[in-house]
């Protein structure tokens, strides 16, 4: 089974250029492949991808649009927007972001990806809407959905829905490493606080 490495922190913090520069650098000599769930699922409401129908890609629209989490129920969508990541070239290591972000689903990632070790990006919240303001990660360009309210809301769903996905995983025994993130924190220094904690 392949390996996986998964970001977890609230929305703002970094995870998607995190994510990317661990796929263009890799980690400890390992290549690694982005899997953006947000990214993905925004490529499906747009009609991306062959294998999604227009239903399906009204429903990603409407997830999408309400800032709500993919619930047990829907895991055969969120399975088979991985699944076609996964088929659609090789690596060594997967980098998950936005998936999974609550337990139940962590539980469903399982039986596909062996989460070896979890990168928590701890920010407070001053601190993300600052980032945001700021682009700091230079990701949030042309983003609809980052007005205060919608932020804040996401800020409350991530608090009570995914970072209990961190005591999922370290009863696992998996390897937290936790990252603190401030308002000029780049993704370069997270990777070289990871290079450094990881070793």
């Amino acid at each position: 089974m392949m390996d996986a490495i998964l970001l977890i922190g609230p929305t703002g913090a970094g995870k998607t250029p995190l994510g990317d520069l661990l796929e263009r650098k890799g980690l400890h000599g390992r290549a690694c492949r982005h899997f953006d769930f947000g990214r993905e699922l925004r490529r499906v409401a747009t009609g991306g991808g062959r294998e999604f129908d227009a239903e399906e890609a009204a429903f990603v629209r409407r997830i999408l649009d309400k800032g709500a989490l993919l619930e047990d129920e829907h895991w055969p969508l969120a399975e088979k927007v991985l699944r076609r990541f996964l088929a659609a070239g090789a690596s060594e290591r997967i980098v998950l972001n936005g998936l999974p972000r609550h337990v139940g689903q962590a539980r469903r990632i399982d039986g596909l990806l062996d989460v070896r070790m979890v990168v928590h990006l701890d920010c407070p919240v001053e601190t993300i809407l600052e980032r945001i303001r700021r682009n700091t990660g230079g990701d949030r360009a042309g983003r609809a959905d980052d007005d205060a309210q919608a932020v804040r809301a996401r800020l409350a769903t991530y608090a009570a829905r995914t970072a209990p996905l961190l005591d999922h995983y370290r009863a696992a025994g998996g390897a937290i490493i936790p990252i603190a993130v401030g308002a000029d924190t780049t993704p370069r220094d997270m990777l070289a606080w990871l290079k450094h904690d990881t070793q």
